[in-house]
C-alpha cells in the first residue's frame, strides 16, 4: 500500500542557526519585530509499506541514516 509521509527536520534547541538568524535580522530591517525564528526542512515522500506503522518505521530509518544528524537535529514524521 502507498503512504504519503511528511518529514520535518529542525535543529535541536540551543544549536546555532546562522541562516535563521540572518533571516530574522532581515525581517527586522523590514520593520517587523520577530523575537524567534526557526528554519526547518520538510520532505514529502510516498512509500510502499504494509501498514502505517511500517511506513513510519521506514521514514524513521531514512531520517536516521540520511536526512538528519541525531546529534544536532530533531525530526517529526507524519504518515497520511
Amino acid at each position: 500500500m502507498k503512504y504519503d509521509v511528511t518529514i520535518t527536520i529542525s535543529l535541536k534547541e540551543g544549536m546555532l542557526n546562522p541562516e535563521a538568524e540572518a533571516i530574522r535580522r532581515a525581517i527586522a530591517h523590514l520593520g517587523y519585530g520577530v523575537d524567534y525564528l526557526q528554519k526547518q526542512d520538510q520532505y514529502r515522500i510516498t512509500l510502499d509499506a504494509v501498514n502505517k506503522q511500517e511506513a513510519e518505521k521506514i521514514a524513521g530509518s531514512i531520517c536516521e541514516r540520511l536526512l538528519a544528524n541525531p546529534v544536532i537535529h530533531t525530526y517529526v514524521i507524519e504518515v497520511i
